[in-house]
C-alpha cells in the first residue's frame, strides 16, 4: 500500500517544499551577550593579576629574609599589576622617609595585560555555537567595563601597600591601555578591515586617509621604528659584552641568594625593551638622561650621572668625550631611513612595473616624508613610555627625553628617506618608455644557404624561384629562400661539383619553363535524354500461370 501522507522530513515543509535547515537556537539575546563579554573582561584582568601574584608569592616564599607577610606580598603584586598598565607607583618605605615615585614601566610587563584584554575582546566576538554574539561596539565596551571593575578593586587594595598607585596616573593609564588592547581584539575578530572610516570624520579627512600613500607611509613608519628598536637593542648587546665584567659584578652583588638573583634576572628581562629604546635614542644623537644634569650621547657623557647599581646600566659608556666607537651608533638612524625609503619605493616604482603605473616624483617624496613623520611620532611615544622618574632629586629625570628623540628621528629619517626614495625611483625608471615598455624590434635574420644535394633538387629550386618571381604575392611567404640570377646559380653549382669529388652528375640541369602549360579542358557534353518507360500491360492481358508449360 502506498503512503500518501505529506513528507515530514527535517528538510521539507508540510507542503512538500524543500527548505534550508533552520539555524541553531540562540540562547539568550543582546543582554546575555553583553554580560558574557563583561565576564570575559573581568576574567582577563583576574588572570593577569593572578599570574603576577603567583610570581611574587614564589619570590616571597623562597626569600630567606622576607620583610612582611603574605599580605604585603599580595599588595606588591597588585602594585606591579597596575605598574604594567603604565600607572606610576609611590614607594613609601624609603631611607629618608619621603615618598619616592617609580615611573619607569618595564615594557615587556605591559605585554601581559594587553594580550589578555586583546584575547578577551576577540573571543567575545567568536562565541561558541548556540551562544549570542554581541556587536563589535558592545563587545568593546562590555569587555572594558568588566576589566576596569577588577582594576578598580586592585587599585583600592594596593593603596595600603608599600607600592601605592598614584590615583591620577591610574585613572588615566588603566582605561587607555584596556581600551586600546580591547579595540585591537575587536579589530582582529572582525577580520582586520581597513575601512570604512568613521562617518563623524570630515569628508576631506576621509578622502586623504583613503589614499594609497598614507597606507604606504604607515607601513614605512612602522618599518623605520622597528629598525630603530633593532639597532638600539644591538647597541645595548654589544655594550654589555664590552662591559661584561661590570655587568656581572653588579648582578652578583645585588643579591646573594638564588631567589634574589632570580628576581633581578626577571626584572632585567622585563626592562630589555626599555634598553632597546634607550639605545635607539643614543644612536639618534640626543641620548638619554641619567639624572638631572647628566646625559649620555655619542659625543660625550656629560654631567655627574646618578646611576643605580643594576646590570643593564653597566652598558652605559664611560665618562668623557666619545670616540669613533661611540660614533658608529649613527648607523642606526641611517638604517631606519633606508628602510622607510625602501618600503616607499617598492610601491611607488615597482622593479618590473610600467612607467605609467609609477608615482610621480612629488608623490614619492611626500610619501617618504609622511613615513618619516610617522616614525618620529612612534619614537616619541616609545621614548615617553620607556623613561620616567626613579625617585626624587637627581633621579627625577631618567631615560630619553621624548620630544628630543622624536625630533631627531624625524630629522634623520626625512633627510635620508626622501632623497633616497626619489633617487631609487629615478634609477628604476631610467630605461622605460613613455607609456609602456619600449617595443623590441627583432634583428633581421640572414637568409639560409640551402646546399644543392642533387641536380633534381637544384632544378626544383630554380623552378620554384622562377614561379615566385612571376607571382610576387604568393612568393612573399617564401622570402627566406636565396635569390639571384640564373648565372649566379650555375656558378654556385659548378663550385659545388668541384668540391664534391666527382659525386655529382656531369650533365647540367635543364631549366624549367617559367610557367607550366595547363592541360586543355575538354568541352562539357550535355547528357542524353532518358528513354520513356514502356507501358504496363493492360488488365485484359492474361498472364501465364506459373505451372503451365508448352508442349514439346
Amino acid at each position: 500500500m502506498t503512503d500518501h501522507s505529506p513528507d515530514r522530513s527535517p528538510d521539507r515543509s508540510p507542503r512538500g517544499i524543500s527548505t534550508e535547515q533552520a539555524p541553531a537556537v540562540v540562547q539568550g539575546g543582546r543582554a546575555a551577550a553583553l554580560v558574557a563579554s563583561c565576564v570575559r573582561g573581568a576574567t582577563a584582568a583576574g588572570l593577569g593579576l593572578g599570574a603576577l601574584a603567583v610570581v611574587v608569592m614564589v619570590m616571597w616564599i623562597s626569600s630567606p629574609y622576607p620583610d612582611s607577610g603574605p599580605g604585603g606580598a599580595l599588595h606588591v603584586a597588585a602594585g606591579l599589576w597596575l605598574l604594567a598598565h603604565g600607572t606610576e607607583l609611590v614607594r613609601t618605605d624609603t631611607l629618608s622617609g619621603d615618598p619616592a615615585p617609580i615611573g619607569v614601566v618595564p615594557l615587556l610587563l605591559v605585554a601581559l595585560p594587553a594580550l589578555l584584554a586583546h584575547r578577551a575582546a576577540r573571543d567575545a566576538l567568536e562565541p561558541d555555537e548556540g551562544r549570542p554574539r554581541p556587536s563589535p561596539r558592545g563587545a568593546l565596551w562590555a569587555v572594558t567595563a568588566g576589566y576596569l571593575l577588577v582594576g578598580g578593586a586592585a587599585m583600592v587594595y594596593a593603596a595600603g601597600g608599600p607600592l601605592a598607585p598614584d590615583p591620577l596616573s591610574a585613572l588615566f593609564h588603566l582605561p587607555v591601555v584596556t581600551v586600546a588592547a580591547a579595540a585591537a581584539g575587536v579589530w582582529t575578530a572582525s577580520g582586520r578591515p581597513l575601512g570604512p572610516l568613521p562617518h563623524w570624520l570630515p569628508e576631506r579627512v576621509r578622502v586623504e586617509l583613503a589614499r594609497t600613500r598614507l597606507v604606504v607611509a604607515a607601513r614605512s613608519a612602522a618599518a623605520g621604528a622597528l629598525a630603530l628598536l633593532g639597532g638600539g637593542a644591538l647597541l645595548v648587546a654589544v655594550s654589555l659584552v664590552w662591559h661584561a665584567d661590570a655587568a656581572q659584578d653588579s648582578f652578583l652583588h645585588l643579591a646573594e641568594v638564588w631567589s634574589g638573583r632570580l628576581a633581578v634576572l626577571l626584572l632585567g628581562l622585563a626592562l630589555v625593551p626599555n634598553a632597546a629604546v634607550w639605545g635607539a635614542a643614543y644612536g639618534l644623537g640626543p641620548g638619554f638622561a641619567l639624572g638631572t644634569g647628566a646625559t649620555a650621547s655619542p659625543l660625550a657623557l656629560a654631567g655627574d650621572p646618578a646611576m643605580p647599581y643594576f646590570p643593564l646600566l653597566a652598558a652605559v659608556p664611560g665618562e668623557g668625550p666619545g670616540t669613533w666607537w661611540n660614533w658608529v651608533a649613527v648607523v642606526v638612524p641611517v638604517a631606519a631611513g633606508g628602510g622607510i625609503a625602501w618600503f616607499t619605493v617598492r610601491v611607488a616604482a615597482p622593479r618590473h612595473g610600467e612607467r605609467e603605473a609609477a608615482w610621480g616624483c612629488r608623490e614619492t617624496a611626500l610619501a617618504a616624508l609622511l613615513g618619516a613623520a610617522g616614525c618620529g611620532l612612534l619614537t616619541a611615544l616609545l621614548a615617553a613610555a620607556a623613561g620616567g622618574p626613579m625617585g626624587t632629586g637627581r633621579l627625577a629625570v631618567f631615560g630619553p627625553v621624548w620630544w628630543l628623540a622624536g625630533a631627531a628621528a624625524l630629522a634623520w629619517t626625512a633627510g635620508i628617506a626622501v632623497p633616497a626614495a626619489v633617487g631609487v625611483r629615478a634609477w628604476r625608471l631610467r630605461g622605460r618608455g613613455g607609456g609602456a615598455e619600449a617595443a623590441v624590434v627583432p634583428a633581421p635574420v640572414p637568409a639560409p644557404i640551402l646546399p644543392a644535394a642533387s641536380a633534381s633538387a637544384s632544378a626544383s629550386a630554380s623552378a620554384s624561384a622562377s614561379v615566385h618571381e612571376a607571382e610576387p604575392e604568393a612568393a612573399s611567404a617564401y622570402d627566406f629562400l636565396p635569390t639571384g640570377s640564373w648565372g649566379e646559380r650555375e656558378a654556385r653549382l659548378a663550385a659545388l661539383k668541384e668540391g664534391s669529388g666527382g659525386l655529382m652528375a656531369e650533365f647540367p640541369p635543364e631549366p624549367l619553363p617559367e610557367r607550366l602549360p595547363l592541360p586543355e579542358a575538354e568541352p562539357m557534353r550535355m547528357p542524353e535524354p532518358m528513354p520513356e518507360p514502356a507501358e504496363a500491360p493492360g488488365p485484359r492481358e492474361e498472364r501465364e500461370e506459373p505451372g503451365a508449360s508448352s508442349a514439346p
